[in-house]
């Protein structure tokens, strides 16, 4: 993409508004446009990031077996009538009365839907285990809308829903998931620690919260130091498995969130030296609940005893949109962003520091070809500002790596690499410097 071609509407100044990083930095990278509380038009640049962040979602929710479909926002009032939470639910949930008179919500979550959805066609335990999921906008009525998108009011969302014939086999399908997140974060170049966590309103009493340690979290966590550098399990996970010994590594070692941390006994299981509190921002839950809502709602399959079950379910998690944010919060520095390679917009920013000068825009012009071609993906800064300018500004949206090409660099044959990450620079031949830069997208695995 060239840049003066492109919509990146980018702010000098940051809003008054923006209390942490991630809200600084969207803005200032002309990422989202705030309409009103909470409510954000996601422009190109920032829409970029939010689906390599959902494919890589989709990418190890199919690995892990879910199936994917599609629900809508909107949802009949007399589903959650059926499972007790339309009252109980509060006054997030946005309530609405269509021209009929009939009553509807903004859905902030599925376990209605897809309940109703397994119960019309799911008969037999011969049928299960059943893993879908869908990744769809949601409302949720915050009281306090801050953050910019940490803390909005509409939110992209990947939940899936998993349906079991007993409890047993329902913890298999909790322990997939488990797995699933972890290599998920790791392939965004996160470190999520799980943590063992309440239920709340979703039911059940078996939960964890998936956490990145970032000093602007809303909740404070206490974890064995160990935990955070555990590696993930990696992309040959075989989730047709036993995957209890993988959970067991993770769950063993203490990992509470302020809610349900207990002092004497973290003092009492975690050696002083590998204690580790500190602040976290969760990104993703995973839940196991039972018959909760099948038993509401009637969602029942025949067993291999010829008797009818409840089916036990769980719900799983993840905020899209809001990883976006987290992702920024994690990877940043007084300059901007620094994206990792696997969700950044664009993979190098060629930097041309004299346009209209013939080497330059020759030299420019076949790197840009040959990039993209290699599939790199190049924004090239084809506009006609002053170095400096465009230095701060490939800086702030915060691409991995930069090449710059200038006059008295294609007199000695080289242009510059710059590492965003490690500041590193390096001359190279524009031809190598083409090699070097795909290589670096070689192997996107874990």
């Amino acid at each position: 993409m060239r840049l003066s071609k492109y919509f990146l509407p980018l702010l000098k100044e940051t809003p008054a508004s923006a209390e942490i990083a991630s809200h600084r930095y969207m803005l200032r990278a002309g990422m989202i446009k705030q309409h009103s509380a909470g409510i954000y038009s996601w422009l190109p640049f920032g829409y970029k990031v939010m689906k390599k962040i959902e494919q890589i979602v989709r990418e190890e929710q199919n690995r892990a077996g879910c199936v994917e479909m599609l629900m809508p926002t909107i949802q009949p009032a007399e589903l959650w009538r059926e499972s007790d939470r339309y009252d109980d639910y509060g006054k997030e949930m946005l309530r609405i009365t269509d021209r009929a008179g009939r009553e509807l919500l903004y859905g902030p979550t599925n376990e209605e839907i897809l309940t109703d959805v397994f119960r019309t066609f799911v008969r037999s335990y011969k049928e299960l285990p059943q893993l879908l999921y869908h990744i769809q906008w949601k409302f949720r009525d915050e009281v306090r809308p801050r953050f910019g998108v940490m803390r909005g009011r509409e939110f992209l969302m990947k939940d899936a829903y998993s349906f079991d014939i007993n409890m047993d086999a329902a913890v298999v399908s909790y322990n997939k998931m488990f797995i699933a997140y972890l290599n998920t974060f790791a392939r965004m170049g996160l470190k999520a620690v799980p943590m063992r966590a309440d239920t709340g309103p979703i039911g059940g009493d078996l939960s964890h919260e998936f956490l990145i340690l970032a000093d602007t979290g809303e909740s404070e966590v206490f974890c064995h130091a160990d935990l955070v550098d555990m590696p993930a399990p990696g992309l040959d996970v075989d989730f047709d498995s036993d995957l209890q010994s993988l959970v067991d590594a993770r769950t063993a070692l203490y990992a509470r969130t302020d809610e349900m941390h207990e002092q004497d006994v973290f003092e009492a299981e975690v050696p002083r030296a590998k204690r580790l509190s500190a602040r976290g921002i969760e990104v993703g839950h995973i839940f196991c609940f039972g018959d909760k809502y099948s038993k509401a709602m009637g969602a029942k399959v025949m067993g291999p005893d010829g008797k009818e079950h409840f089916a036990q379910m769980g719900s799983y998690g993840v905020g899209v949109s809001r990883l976006v944010g987290g992702i920024i919060e994690a990877s940043h520095d007084d300059a901007g962003i620094i994206w990792p390679k696997s969700v950044t917009p664009f993979g190098v920013g060629i930097i041309n520091l004299r346009v209209g000068d013939d080497d330059c825009d020759r030299v420019c012009e076949d790197l840009y070809g040959k990039l993209k071609f290699a599939g790199v993906d190049p924004l090239y800064d084809d506009k006609p500002d002053r170095g400096g300018v465009k230095f701060s500004r490939m800086d702030l949206i915060g691409l991995p790596y930069q090449i710059v090409v200038g006059p008295r660099g294609i007199k000695d044959g080289v242009v510059e690499i710059k590492d965003r990450k490690s500041g590193e620079r390096q001359n190279q031949s524009p031809e190598a410097a083409i090699a070097f830069i795909t290589a670096q997208y070689a192997d996107m695995s874990l």
